[in-house]
């Protein structure tokens, strides 16, 4: 007996106040059919991800039920964040897991934003995978201009939503759906309070811009700690390893003569991604990956 599973990513923009986030992710605790994974709220972003995984169906009925309660509880005139955002419920992606193919995964997404823009009458997007025009693909060109930027930029013939009306919900937004692969969301804290200098080694690291493929960066400043940060998605981790990101921002930040502090990984990711670092600082020699205890069991 095979089952299908298929995980789901939503982020939605509030990543401060404890009693909104738990009402939220609450949605997908209370959704038969699908199990919570994790869910990462971060203060400086202003941004909760939530991971979690379950048949395909039941999956569509949390994301609903999670992007239901976001416009609810968010305000997004009343939100400020360091991370880019244009609704409530930012983005939605689905990832196929077991015996789910990326086209069914489309379906899902065109499913799911079909539902919210009827019934929640909030315009969406989709992206990567689902997009249906080019530009489209990539979720930084959508989502450009932010959600202040997108009360003029909706109204826009090319900019006009997958679903729903050529307008933003008035508190809610815009939302964003889509199917991708797997992929790492991973920053690197700087010792400087200088963002410029985040921008710039960003730029150096992101693929827009020259630098490693199938890397998106940014830089932000996490007031908290008065430090600025490389803030990425390595949106496929197997041609680009997180190792290979993190050294070349080392080797950047030295031309300001800044280092680095420390890293860390957003939300969930795939074992292998962390391996194949382990063995590159260590300097493994002819490891194989069938030597991990766990993948013997």
């Amino acid at each position: 007996m095979t089952i299908k599973l298929v995980e789901c990513v939503p982020n939605f923009s509030e990543g401060k106040r404890k009693d909104i986030i738990e009402a939220i992710v609450d949605q997908v605790r209370n959704t038969d059919g699908v199990v919570l994974l994790d869910y990462a709220p971060d203060a400086d972003h202003n941004r909760t991800v939530v991971t979690f995984v379950g048949n395909p169906e039941a999956a569509v009925e949390a994301a609903f039920n999670l992007a239901k309660k976001a416009a609810e509880l968010i305000n997004m005139e009343e939100h400020k964040g360091e991370h880019p955002r244009m609704g409530a419920t930012d983005v939605i992606p689905f990832i196929p897991v077991s015996e789910m193919k990326m086209e069914e995964c489309v379906v899902l997404a065109e499913n799911l934003g079909e539902r919210i823009a009827k019934e929640l009458k909030i315009p969406v997007y989709l992206y990567e995978s689902a997009a249906r025009k080019s530009k489209r693909r990539n979720l930084a060109t959508i989502r450009r201009g932010e959600y202040e930027g997108f009360k003029d930029k909706i109204k826009k013939e090319e900019w006009a939503p997958d679903f729903g009306d050529a307008k933003l919900h008035p508190t809610a937004g815009a939302t964003v759906v889509g199917a991708r692969p797997f992929l790492v969301a991973y920053n690197v804290n700087l010792d400087t309070s200088d963002i410029k200098i985040a921008n710039r080694i960003a730029k150096k690291v992101r693929e827009s811009s020259g630098g490693l493929t199938n890397v998106k960066g940014m830089g932000v400043m996490l007031e908290d700690r008065n430090i600025a940060q490389v803030s990425m998605n390595l949106t496929n981790y197997k041609k680009t390893a997180i190792y290979r990101a993190f050294e070349m921002i080392k080797m950047e930040a030295r031309r300001y003569g800044v280092n680095v502090l420390g890293s860390e990984i957003i939300g969930l990711l795939p074992m292998d991604a962390l391996i194949d670092s382990a063995a590159y600082y260590l300097q493994l020699e002819g490891f194989k990956k069938d030597q991990i205890l766990e993948k013997r069991i």
